[in-house]
């Protein structure tokens, strides 16, 4: 028996034919001192089971135990740190930490809590920010603070739930690897659940998928040796085995194929001109440099002067052309991209789509952002039938709900359009985001981050339903991303930006990888991890600020190409 045990616990809301079942007949062992990570999709009932295990839940069968007595409610020994924050804004770092140690210790000398807090908060690197409050704080310092708070109270367990999901990438991967150092240093016995297949492989001693149904699926031993560099582990066959393995076991159980074919596409043209039907769309449209940033600057206005953010970003695009853009947070992504969608204005240089300058914003350049932005009021099919009804003004009513039906369709959304968007969930709204976008049979698509507030497990999802649905268009696009997967998954070429302010292009890799892509395919492919290291190395150049080095010109070729 572990220190902590689940014996037959289930776990269900409601009552008779109401009822919702989260988990089913879960039995599960947690030795003293080993780091468990469950993974699974949203939904499975992660949260749940680690609420169960704090405590600030009770099961409806079986019975949840820590050495050996039924767990009843939240205790001292076992640490919670949540997704959210939760820190008192009136108090500071140290108040923060101070009070969680009051509340534990209440008869502890005070010199002695000061010197417990003082110790954890200088743990996990904020020394320097010890008399900043909350709103202070970034929301990686934040996550810290609720570090501390937990590993003050001197608990024997840590309980993690989600803690790193609402960081950037950098952030992220820079406290899974304090988590890890300060586990290391303790040996304290930690579960945390996740979403991130790598951050699982990282920390993990062993992994347990949970199932879409609330079962306990396959159980993964990570005997890869510690310490886990991130970088090598990229040419670590042991990790790379296992990541196919575990990628695998989760898109098998977690994403049906809810793709349909059946409906078919309409020939009417819209009003930019580009016929629905693509194929025939493309026909007169320039190939080469079909989208051309040339020179290209953003520069704003501020009380100590002019604010370079992008300097000198020149890229030449040809027609049908997949690319990625990618970069530390803050280096201009996204402002190039609000630039070629027209949203944003050029201080300098020009934007060309097929020939012409990009002036405004116009329905040929479809834009996906982060957030859909639906009509809360309206059905999923109302939502899209916005932009259609208004780029089709020669279609009939039937053919453009046509146009509509069969890209929902495609998003895997033919039994859901009927729906309103407020009933949906957060993967379902973004289905509808790329179903409006394609619907609009844009020349050129603007993706922004279009899965960053989504699980990683549902990203997986939606970037296949993606890539399925741009192999029939191949409408010209370019993805702003900061997850490397994603980049190479998606893109012919993956473009790298330096730093900000002034940023600019760093590096750009073809990637040259055949289509149609699968991520377990990829996972196999030999160039695959290669190239992964190539953008991996051009970010962990850039990860601490670094400024681009000075570049020799190169020189002009002799004819245009």
């Amino acid at each position: 028996m572990g220190i902590l045990n689940f014996e037959g616990v289930s776990q269900s809301y409601g009552q008779g034919t109401d009822a919702t079942h989260v988990l089913r007949d879960i039995n599960l062992s947690v030795a003293e001192g080993e780091f468990l990570v469950i993974l699974g999709f949203s939904g499975t009932g992660k949260t749940t089971l680690i609420n169960l295990m704090a405590g600030l839940d009770r099961p409806t069968q079986g019975r949840v135990t820590y050495r050996g007595a039924p767990i009843t409610g939240p205790g001292p020994e076992r640490g919670v740190i949540f997704q959210n924050y939760s820190l008192m804004p009136w108090l500071t770092v140290t108040g923060n930490v101070r009070l969680a140690v009051d509340t534990v210790f209440p008869r502890m000398p005070a010199r002695e809590k000061a010197e417990k807090v003082a110790h954890y908060v200088r743990m996990v690197g904020l020394s320097h920010a010890a008399s900043r409050r909350p709103a202070e704080l970034s929301g990686g310092m934040r996550q810290r603070v609720n570090v501390a708070r937990a590993l003050a109270m001197s608990p024997e367990m840590l309980l993690l739930d989600e803690p790193l999901s609402a960081l950037d990438a950098l952030t992220r991967a820079n406290l899974a690897d304090e988590i890890e150092r300060i586990w290391e240093a303790d040996k304290k016995t930690c579960v945390l659940i996740t979403n991130d297949v790598d951050e699982a492989i990282i920390l993990a001693d062993r992994i347990v998928a949970l199932n879409p149904d609330g079962t306990l699926g396959a159980e993964f031993r990570v005997s890869i040796p510690r310490p886990r560099e991130r970088t090598a582990m990229n040419t670590d066959a042991g990790f790379k085995k296992l990541r196919a393995d575990v990628t695998k076991y989760l898109m098998d159980v977690g994403i049906e194929a809810r793709v349909e074919g059946t409906r078919k596409l309409p020939d009417v043209t819209p009003i930019h001109g580009v016929p629905a039907a693509v194929a025939k769309a493309q026909e007169g449209l320039i190939d080469s440099r079909f989208l051309d940033f040339s020179q290209l600057h953003k520069v704003y206005p501020t009380p100590k002067g002019p604010l370079t953010v992008v300097e000198d970003f020149d890229l030449k695009i040809d027609k049908g052309e997949f690319v990625s853009l990618i970069g530390h947070s803050g280096c201009g992504k996204s402002t190039v991209l609000t630039m070629a969608a027209g949203l944003n204005g050029i201080s300098k240089g020009a934007i060309k789509l097929d020939g012409r300058h990009v002036e405004g914003a116009d329905p040929e350049r479809a834009v996906v952002f982060q957030s859909p932005n639906l009509f809360p009021w309206l059905t999923a099919r109302e939502n899209v039938a916005i932009g259609v009804d208004k780029v089709y003004p020669a279609a009939s009513r039937a053919e453009r709900q046509d146009v509509v039906e069969y890209y929902l369709e495609r998003v895997g959304l033919a039994d859901a359009m009927h729906k309103s968007a407020a009933d949906l969930s957060n993967g379902m709204k973004q289905r509808v985001g790329i179903a409006r976008a394609f619907a609009l049979s844009p020349k050129l698509l603007l993706l922004d981050e279009p899965f960053g507030m989504l699980d990683s497990l549902t990203r997986w999802e939606l970037q296949e339903v993606l890539m399925e649905v741009w192999s029939r268009t191949k409408v010209t696009a370019i993805c702003v991303t900061h997850d490397v997967d994603e980049a190479i998954l998606l893109a012919d070429r993956v473009v790298m930006m330096t730093n900000g302010p002034q940023a600019t292009i760093g590096k750009i890799t073809k990637v040259d990888l055949p289509r149609p892509r699968t991520r377990k395919a990829l996972l196999e492919h030999p160039d695959y991890y290669a190239y992964r290291q190539e953008v991996l190395d051009f970010l962990e150049e850039y990860e601490h600020g670094a400024k681009p080095r000075p570049v020799s010109p190169a020189p002009k070729p002799m004819a245009a190409e």
